[in-house]
């Protein structure tokens, strides 16, 4: 099977619940084991070069199988490039407060917010990363209050886009980083400054991130430099490479490169409670 098929298979539908009142994107998918709980979670933010073509369903592959293995999961929709007023900043407001709409799904459903980690693929890896720097950053506040995690595992992240941007890291539309930000480093400083996962270290929480050798889409250098920072300023981070494996692969939970991330997020909530 090609490490894209899963993409064009659709999951059972979890329960599709609006995080938000200000645009149709705010919204996500609550997935819930069986049992009474209280359930360890774990939020999932899909990729897509932040444009609006791509959308949460493919990750609800990845859901299902946390799910059915003990784990609440909240595959969550924002505001992206072609959405009325997505981009930045309307991205990073949108996916703060699907983050913090926990403690309101919290009051209705057993979720063990304590146990929390965020996962995300391609660019929803650059959003996972982002989103771990916020309790350790009084500065991100403006953007909704900070939100414990145990963790974060961003996948074939798009986790320096200042290096993305030099790189001239691209899609079939242009270069999404410009796209996404409204032009380049030396254009629009303040906006990578803001956006950009590296310029918010250390986080203080373990973030390891998965990428491998053949992706063509992300280069694996932006997870490279992304966790060599991530150690030197003192986070315990870490980066599993896997040899010969695509972009699309690791997100991919019927893989044995999905196995990969489905151990780490595992380890991470079983292992390391607070």
């Amino acid at each position: 099977m090609s490490s894209r098929a899963y993409l064009d298979r659709t999951p059972a539908a979890g329960m599709r619940i609006a995080y938000g009142t200000a645009a149709p994107e705010q919204f996500g998918d609550l997935r819930l084991p069986a049992g009474s709980g209280p359930f360890p979670v774990v939020v999932v933010v899909h990729g897509g070069w932040w444009r609006s073509a791509y959308g949460l369903t493919y990750a609800g592959h990845l859901c299902e199988a946390l799910t059915r293995d003990g784990f609440a999961t909240w595959n969550i929709e924002y505001r992206r490039i072609g959405n009325p007023g997505g981009g930045y900043p309307a991205t990073l407001y949108d996916v703060t407060a699907a983050l913090g709409a926990l403690h309101e799904l919290a009051r209705e459903h057993p979720l063990d917010l304590a146990r929390v980690v965020v996962t995300g693929h391609s660019a929803g890896g650059h959003i996972a990363a982002w989103l771990a720097a916020k309790p350790a950053h009084r500065e991100l506040d403006c953007f909704g209050p900070p939100f414990p995690l145990v963790g974060a595992v961003p996948v074939a992240g798009v986790l320096d886009l200042v290096h993305a941007s030099a790189m001239r890291v691209a899609d079939g539309a242009g270069i999404p980083v410009h796209d996404f930000l409204g032009g380049t480093p030396s254009e629009v400083p303040d906006h990578y400054g803001f956006a950009s996962p590296t310029a918010w270290l250390p986080t203080g929480i373990p973030v390891v991130a998965v990428h491998g050798t053949a992706d063509e889409n992300v280069p694996l250098e932006l997870s490279r430099r992304y966790v060599h920072r991530a150690q030197a300023a003192g986070d315990p981070a870490k980066l599993i490479v896997l040899d010969g494996i695509d972009h699309f692969e690791p997100f991919d939970p019927a893989t044995k490169a999905g196995a990969v991330v489905w151990d780490v997020i595992h380890e991470l909530l079983l292992r390391r409670p607070r």
